[in-house]
This record gives C-alpha cells, sequence and structure tokens, in this order.
C-alpha cells in the first residue's frame, strides 16, 4: 500500500527490508529528534535492532494491532514515520497516532498530509471509530498538524510519558471517525 503526497514524496506500510533505511534515518536525525523522543541506548542506531523492530511491526500489522508507515523520499531516503499503534477494538475501537518527520523537511505541510491519509486508512481499512494523539505541551507544530486534520484537545494528562530522560506532560488529541 503506497501514497503519493506531491513533493517527491511517498508514504508506505513498512517493509521487511527496510532496517537499513531505518537505522539511517533515526541516525540522521538524532539531534533532531532527542527533545522528542525517549533517551535511546546506541544499539538503537543499529540495522541489527531495526530488523527486531520492524519485525514486530509486521506482526503487528498482521494480527491487526497496528499499521506502521514509512515516508520515503524520490531519492529513497526514509525521512520520516507515521503509526497507527495500540488498536483496542470491542467497544473501543479506538488507536494511537504517531509521527516524525526528517528536520530538513519539517514545516512544509507534508505531515500534514500525511495525517490526513492515516486518518482514512484508520477509518476505512482498519474500521477505527477514534485516533487519539499526544504532544509534548510545547510542541506547536505537531499540534498544528493535528488541529489542521480535525483533532480536538481533550484534556493533560500530567507525565503521560518519560521523554528525553523525564517524565513529561502531555496535551491529549481525539479525532472521531465515526461521524
Amino acid at each position: 500500500m503506497t501514497f503519493d503526497l506531491d513533493d517527491g514524496i511517498r508514504l508506505r506500510l513498512v517493509e521487511s527490508g527496510d532496517a537499513e533505511v531505518y537505522a539511517a534515518a533515526y541516525d540522521a536525525n538524532r539531534a533532531h529528534l532527542a527533545r522528542w523522543d525517549p533517551v535511546r541506548d546506541e544499539s538503537f542506531y543499529t540495522v541489527e535492532w531495526h530488523e527486531a523492530l520492524i519485525a514486530q511491526h509486521l506482526r503487528d500489522h498482521e494480527s491487526g494491532r497496528a499499521a506502521r508507515f514509512v515516508i520515503v523520499h524520490e531519492d529513497g531516503r526514509m525521512v520520516g514515520v507515521a503509526n497507527i499503534a495500540n488498536v483496542v477494538r470491542g467497544a473501543f475501537h479506538s488507536a494511537d497516532l504517531g509521527y516524525w518527520i526528517d528536520a530538513s523537511l519539517a514545516g512544509r505541510g507534508i505531515m500534514t498530509r500525511v495525517v490526513s491519509v492515516l486518518i482514512d486508512h484508520a477509518r476505512t481499512e482498519l474500521g477505527l471509530h477514534r485516533l487519539q494523539a499526544a504532544t509534548l505541551l510545547d510542541n506547536a507544530a505537531s499540534q498544528r498538524v493535528l488541529a489542521r486534520n480535525g483533532f480536538e484537545r481533550i484534556g493533560i494528562a500530567p507525565k503521560y510519558l518519560r521523554i528525553a530522560g523525564e517524565w513529561q506532560d502531555h496535551i491529549l488529541f481525539q479525532r472521531i471517525l465515526s461521524d
């Protein structure tokens, strides 16, 4: 499953052979992502680590627990990730949305288009009722992406995730998909 997003950017499901581009993309964006990610061990940046991660992503996709996408530049570089994770069925039919974009492409509207595609995928392919996203309190760029895609702020989760070595508060957003 592949989506062309203009500007030479494609969004596609992660594939088993992506470990090398995954490791390279995370390594190239270490400084850019450090503010928004958990503290990473050096092993995280290896191809071997990403082979194991991708194998888990593929199992999660097969079981319906997640849909992991890579954002690929026309030159073949992976320039970001977008995912629907932690799918819960039953009465909830909800999942978490996550994403990041290469520092060199931030602010160009690419992630706004990616999130729009993921919303449609969550609704039509996964049959979800709701998507949830969380941002650090000061992540205005990500908050704009969510607002442009119809997410509403639903509250603040104190000490929600351990990011950059500290438990940090996050703003929670949701998008109801069944309306």
